[in-house]
């Protein structure tokens, strides 16, 4: 999981407006723990599957953190539960992605499933669907319903999958899908699902 430090003021920028500066660290906090208790559902799912199968293996959650340092990043990622908190980096949202899917492939997962903390109806089957996508699939989706993606998943680093796109527009999906088709990967797509960005967004959650 992507996410940004829940500080007032440093995230959610674009719910500032509508509900003010503390409110919307605090729907950042919360989303960062909804997001991360479906990854620990699908963890324990996996381990039951595995266990049943006779199979090893597992499913590591790891948050790529920005907007704080190590230390305090560590910190953060205890109080959460999550096996281990790697920086985000610097650069646009395509170069953070990929530089945490080379890290996986690097690191020798077979398959990587990238997710941010924004997602209200994220739930552990979104992502047990994600993986068993990616057991036919090169390179499985997640559309958003703003025309982005909501979950990238890959079993290989694929650089120019995050090359040419117009990040943060409606047109972001059918972009990464356009050069997917380029490099000859098959693509499975999800469900769509909707972030929580702008006031209007929080209407349903109310």
């Amino acid at each position: 999981m992507l996410a940004r430090w829940p500080a007032p003021g440093r995230c959610k920028s674009r719910l500032v407006p509508g509900v003010g500066r503390a409110r919307a660290a605090a729907i950042q906090a919360r989303l960062t723990q909804h997001g991360l208790a479906a990854a620990a559902e699908a963890r324990r799912a996996m381990a039951v599957a595995g266990a049943a199968g006779g199979r090893g293996g597992g499913l590591e959650l790891v948050l790529a953190a920005s907007g704080l340092g190590p230390g305090a990043a560590a910190r953060w990622g205890r109080r959460l539960g999550v096996d281990r908190v790697v920086a985000q980096g610097t650069g646009s949202l395509g170069l953070r992605l990929q530089r945490q899917l080379l890290r996986g492939c690097r690191e020798g997962a077979s398959a990587v499933v990238l997710i941010g903390s924004d997602l209200p109806a994220l739930a552990a089957e979104d992502l047990l669907e994600a993986f068993r996508a990616l057991e036919h699939n090169a390179l499985v989706l997640g559309p958003a319903g703003d025309g982005g993606y909501w979950l990238i998943g890959r079993r290989q680093a694929t650089p120019q999958l995050f090359t040419g796109i117009d990040w943060g527009s409606d047109r972001v999906l059918a972009q990464t899908l356009q050069l997917a088709g380029q490099a000859g990967l098959d693509a499975a797509l999800l469900a769509e699902r909707h972030d929580l960005d702008r006031p209007a967004d929080l209407a349903p959650w109310r």
